[in-house]
């Protein structure tokens, strides 16, 4: 499963590592599960490749990626830790975490700011960690590790594969596979000094007129001392929530008549318009090309956002979507009718219900055994025809019949091989690696 996860199902499944490998045949799989086997108790980290990456503050951030191997032993080990920890973790961390979304921390803001708790008398801290993945502690990371100790040793050389050299006890590698892990478990338990939400390192503090915001930031600074980390004094702010302030994409405000309201940030809008643009303007595609390049980019960015209202202003896209139709009309054998029809495609509809998602309950966790209740919360995630076809097979995949679950994407697949034919009886619902199988088998007979 480690395996399987890493070479075939993770989205940086082609990035390379140290030893240049992108992908593994069927054979190097299974002599890499042998190795895995023989090698589990005592592994042994190759080195990281670094690939900078700009930060929008011009800084550079180094990405550090294990080697397909390293990956597949990290996997393994996540899927040994996570549930032991994921007992143990704040009801209000939702970031990298197994059924748990940034929908989560999105809905649990609305009922802190909301009108109904007078959202409008209070002030939000804006949290930033200095370096957080930079600077966890190794210490404060084995301190808190739930593991045997044969596990707890191979944790802990692939924290130093990845050291700077300047910082020799500090810092878990981005790119590791276990890495967000670890710093969940470093900074699980700030949640509790404050009614707050967390999202990874990303931070938001609820403030009352009455309470102290340089009191609850000392403890702050107290706990992340403890753990090696500091705040970023220049990024942590204390804001009125009438001002406004960005989270996770979102920009949210309380209006002067005491509603809560979120909307895409101006730099999410921006970056996204710069993908489109890229697309629509890239002389080198014709229009059905950039018809179906913009599908998923489109779909994926009003997904994120379905629960801001996104009618009404220059959210609902349709300048974008005039300027590309105008695009589309000027390629060669391009008319109104067609035109129309690649700019359905390219933008899709998506249905949007503002501050209409629901939580996940509590402390719940995939680990708990509910499996009716992940399996039905899992299709939440789905919508349109996808959705239909999930509630009409009673959540369960349409190939192997197990549950639908979050653990792995759901895909629909056309029966008779006509991906124009969307009639209900010729679509399944199938979980991505059954999707994967049934075309391999086709194109091997």
């Amino acid at each position: 499963m480690a395996i399987r996860q890493v070479t075939q199902l993770n989205t940086g499944k082609r990035t390379a590592g140290v030893d240049g490998k992108s992908s593994l045949t069927f054979k190097e799989r299974f002599d890499l599960s042998n190795q895995l086997r023989q090698n589990v108790n005592n592994w042994r980290h190759q080195g990281l490749r670094e690939i900078p990456i700009p930060k929008k503050n011009g800084k550079i951030r180094l990405l550090k990626v294990p080697t397909m191997a390293d990956r597949a032993w990290q996997c393994l080990a996540k899927y040994a830790l996570e549930p032991a920890h994921e007992a143990t973790f704040h009801a209000r961390s939702y970031g990298f975490r197994p059924g748990r979304s940034a929908h989560d921390a999105q809905k649990l803001l609305c009922l802190n700011l909301s009108l109904r708790v007078d959202g409008i008398k209070k002030r939000v801290i804006e949290l930033d960690i200095e370096k957080c993945f930079d600077r966890i502690n190794h210490r404060a990371i084995m301190k808190r590790l739930i593991a045997p100790s044969s596990l707890k040793l191979g944790i802990f050389r692939c924290l130093k594969a990845g050291v700077d050299a300047a910082f020799p006890d500090q810092g878990t590698p981005q790119g590791g596979v276990v890495s967000p892990l670890l710093a969940n478990v470093a900074l699980n338990g700030i949640e509790a000094i404050h009614p707050s939400v967390r999202y990874a390192d990303d931070m938001v503090f609820f403030l009352k007129p009455q309470d102290d915001a340089d009191a609850v930031l000392e403890r702050v600074r107290h706990f992340l001392a403890t753990r090696g980390m500091n705040i970023s004094a220049e990024k942590t702010r204390v804001t009125a929530s009438t001002d406004g302030f960005d989270f996770l994409g979102w920009h949210f405000k309380v209006q002067s008549n005491g509603k809560f309201k979120g909307k895409p940030s101006a730099a999410n809008f921006k970056a996204f318009r710069q993908k489109v643009k890229h697309i629509v303007n890239h002389s080198n595609y014709g229009a059905k090309v950039k018809a179906s390049k913009l599908a998923p980019i489109v779909r994926g960015w009003r997904n994120y956002h379905r629960y801001c209202k996104m009618r009404g202003n220059r959210h609902s896209l349709s300048a974008m979507r005039l300027r590309t139709y105008r695009v589309f009309n000027r390629e060669p054998k391009q008319n109104r009718y067609t035109s129309s029809k690649l700019l359905a495609k390219a933008f899709p509809k998506v249905r949007c219900s503002e501050n209409k998602h629901i939580n996940v309950r509590g402390t719940k966790s995939p680990f708990d055994g509910d499996i009716a209740y992940w399996s039905q919360r899992n299709s939440k995630h789905y919508s349109g025809t996808t959705l239909r076809i999930i509630r009409k097979q009673g959540h369960r995949c349409g190939r192997c019949n197990l549950n639908l679950l979050a653990s792995e994407k759901v895909e629909l697949h056309h029966i008779d091989g006509d991906h124009n034919n969307w009639k209900g009886h010729n679509l399944l619902a199938v979980h991505q690696s059954c999707h994967d199988y049934v075309h391999m088998s086709k194109s091997d007979s």
